[in-house]
């Protein structure tokens, strides 16, 4: 069996490309949720104290050169250093929303799973089928 063939046997798993699709829609869903973190909780977090920005929140470690605006990309890309906590505050606002949305998909999935009936028992094979009919004629005698 040639390596090839073994990879795309590999790849066609069922497994494999579940995981393929769980990554694209997880990707997706995470720019999604970025953007409801970013467009619609963090604007009224920031209106509740004071019209912050959180992404604009950083505390300058080094001295910057004269001439360079005092905003997080100039300082950054003049190489000082800066500690960046409103970026870090909306990541973990990002993470907290993401986490509970998957635990409530979760928490529903094993609800369905619970509610759903026992599959059937699976039919007999035909042999086993005909000795019990034999078992039952030889105890009717």
């Amino acid at each position: 069996m040639g390596m090839m063939q073994e990879f795309r046997e590999f790849a066609v798993k069922g497994n494999v490309i579940d995981l393929a699709v769980g990554v694209i829609i997880g990707g997706a869903f995470g720019k999604i949720v970025d953007s409801v973190v970013a467009d619609l909780i963090m604007p009224v977090v920031g209106l509740v104290f004071g019209r912050l920005d959180f992404s604009n929140l950083f505390v300058v470690l080094g001295t910057p050169p004269a001439g360079v605006p005092m905003t997080l990309d100039a300082l950054r890309k003049a190489g000082v250093p800066v500690l960046a906590y409103g970026s870090f505050i909306t990541i973990a606002v990002n993470f907290i929303i993401l986490a509970f949305i998957i635990f409530m998909m979760v928490k529903q999935i094993n609800r369905l799973k619970r509610q759903a009936p026992p599959p059937p028992p699976a039919a007999a094979p035909e042999d086993i089928v005909l000795l019990r009919e034999i078992r039952d004629s030889l105890q009717r005698r």
